[in-house]
């Protein structure tokens, strides 16, 4: 079926934040909650909007939490932050073939647009879906329906929503897309198997091969 349109989530899957994410979440939580949490476990809220997060740990405290988080991620972003190899050369294949191309990302968008200028993609997308401008957020349906609605597009087959949570699977099929997981997202392969990916990207070169190649 080919694709005309493919939406990607921001953070593990265009751009490389892994590092930053979870030193801020540990600064966060080591340092108003007193809690050292490793790695692995700050990995399964990846694609989930940060004040969910923050309250799971800390509920009541969404607010000032999410707000300590973004001070240290912000002062530690451009440094922390890079490309993942070969997303540039696919990016740069999808729109010379002429693809609708957008983000879908749980970031608000001023912080999404930072990360897109500090690797260099400014300009990529036409259209980018941040946290701060739809009510109910992934995995519920509506960041991607924003998306297809300032594209022009409705859901269907030819769409295909790209991403390394399950939270980016989940929303991609409770909006009625096709989805591809990503095999270089930190997330544990079995826990992204478990939302049923359509497709699964080794590497951003397969990316384009499943879009162009079926066209």
């Amino acid at each position: 079926m080919p694709f005309s349109v493919v939406l990607f989530d921001l953070d593990g899957t265009v751009i490389n934040t892994n590092d930053l994410i979870v030193a801020s979440f540990q600064h966060v939580l080591k340092e108003k909650l007193g809690l050292d949490v490793p790695a692995s476990t700050i990995y399964r809220h990846f694609g989930e909007p940060l004040p969910r997060t923050m309250g799971r740990y800390a509920p009541g405290r969404e607010v000032e939490l999410s707000d300590f988080y973004r001070t240290f991620n912000l002062a530690n972003h451009d440094q922390l932050v890079k490309q993942f190899e070969g997303m540039r050369e696919t990016l740069d294949a999808l729109r010379e073939a002429g693809i609708k191309l957008g983000i879908v990302t749980s970031k608000r968008v001023d912080v999404a647009l930072l990360g897109l200028k500090v690797c260099g993609f400014e300009g990529y997308f036409d259209t980018l879906v941040g946290m701060d401008e739809t009510e109910k957020h992934k995995p519920e349906p509506e960041p991607i329906q924003l998306a297809l609605e300032r594209l022009g597009e409705q859901p269907g087959g030819h769409v295909l929503m790209v991403g390394d949570s399950t939270f980016d699977v989940l929303c991609g099929h409770n909006a009625g897309v096709t989805t591809a997981a990503v095999g270089w997202s930190v997330i544990e392969r079995e826990v992204l198997a478990g939302a049923r990916p359509d497709h699964w990207v080794e590497h951003p070169a397969e990316l384009l091969g499943l879009v162009l190649g079926a066209r």
